[in-house]
């Protein structure tokens, strides 16, 4: 048996050829997005202090709200203001930030009327709190979220140039004890290195509304949700399909810009909430669909093509050589890439976690109803 077989165009060699073109894909899209997010250094840039709006839409979260809202009030920044939307609530959210209110007076709060003919949604608040900002930058997050530092305002808004209309953040997730929470970490920082290395090459497509800042003026010429306000989602990712260009869109790791959420914990809520999330995907660009697509569908590619070629006892050892190095470098670089981005703990498993959220993702993505569907 030889290392290198003879290639022909047999159906066999066809598929050899076909296995090598998926491993090639595979090392040239962790080679040109994870290897280059991984070695991005934080420019150092001048401090410039531009007054911003941090906006909060809440329901029922009273809790969350005594927890989280005083990281936010006590930001490290000269002037900004807290904008609380709370949108049809039943609960005493609007006495707790009335008690802090009296401590803090860059605490605002607008409280949107309940009607019975409208359902439950997070464009329409956050409209009303765009609309109603103090100032022209606004930085969103959510009631369940959290700073991990009073810095967070000051590096988010530090990238703003006379170029850049978007400032992406980064929002991990607590890391808490069980399977369901290393999973979900798992998925979401995969998540985040995927967009926050496409901006990395001038490819913005999108963001999450928990850690995000733009301008009121990007806001108004995107005409705000108004293409994509029939989305049960996409506050965040669909309106980066319309506002975001290759030079407009800047980006912040450091990790005292992060903005920690409360993970879910029980695997039907997570599975639901992904499920809104996907209702979003037709909403996207082709062009960023095509882009999106060439990973998983490489992979896909790979393992079939695999199968095949390792029953063939001529071609199973370059097959089973060439995979490792796929394995060896997507698993060194992806996980330094997850180090960098506070999951130290999951870079042991990350071959595991790689396969099985392969697997369950897309079983998750075709059974979502992804029919627009006003709220």
């Amino acid at each position: 048996m030889n290392f290198f077989p003879q290639i022909g165009f047999d159906p066999l060699g066809i598929i050899f050829l076909a296995f090598c073109f998926a491993v090639l894909v595979q090392l040239v899209y962790v080679l040109k997005f994870h290897l280059r997010l991984l070695i991005h250094k934080e420019p150092k840039k001048t401090p410039v202090s531009r007054p911003v709006s941090v906006i909060i839409c809440a329901r029922n979260e009273e809790d969350n709200l005594f927890r989280n809202l005083p990281k936010v009030l006590k930001q490290d920044y000269p002037e900004f203001e807290v904008i609380i939307v709370i949108d049809q609530t039943v609960d005493d959210s609007r006495h707790i930030i009335r008690a802090y209110q009296k401590e803090y007076p860059h605490l605002r709060c607008i409280e949107m009327e309940r009607n019975k003919h409208r359902k439950f949604g997070k464009k329409l608040p956050l409209t009303v709190g765009i609309k109603g900002a103090k100032y022209n930058h606004v930085l969103l997050t959510d009631a369940d979220c959290f700073p991990s530092s009073d810095q967070w305002i000051r590096l988010m808004m530090q990238n703003y140039t006379d170029d850049i209309e978007i400032v992406l953040g980064y929002g991990p997730y607590e890391r808490k004890k069980g399977l369901l929470n290393k999973f979900i970490r798992f998925d979401t920082t995969t998540i985040a290195a995927t967009y926050l290395s496409f901006a990395k090459n001038n490819m913005p497509y999108m963001a999450v509304g928990r850690n995000l800042s733009y301008s009121r003026k990007v806001w108004f010429e995107a005409e705000g949700f108004k293409n994509h306000y029939q989305f049960q989602s996409g506050d965040d990712d669909l309106f980066m399909q319309d506002a975001a260009r290759r030079k407009n869109v800047a980006f912040s790791i450091d990790k005292k810009s992060w903005v920690y959420s409360h993970p879910k914990t029980d695997w039907k809520d997570w599975v639901q909430q992904k499920q809104r999330h996907f209702t979003t995907a037709s909403g996207y660009r082709f062009i960023n669909k095509v882009f999106l697509g060439i990973f998983p569908g490489s992979m896909i590619l790979m393992f079939v093509c695999f199968f095949i070629l390792l029953f063939s006892y001529e071609w199973w050892l370059f097959v089973l050589s060439l995979l490792a190095l796929r394995v060896v470098l997507y698993w060194l670089i992806s996980g330094l890439l997850f180090k960098k981005l506070g999951q130290k703990d999951l870079v042991w498993a990350f071959p595991l976690f790689e396969i099985v959220h392969f697997i369950i993702v897309p079983f998750i993505y075709y059974s979502t109803d992804r029919r627009p569907d006003k709220w």
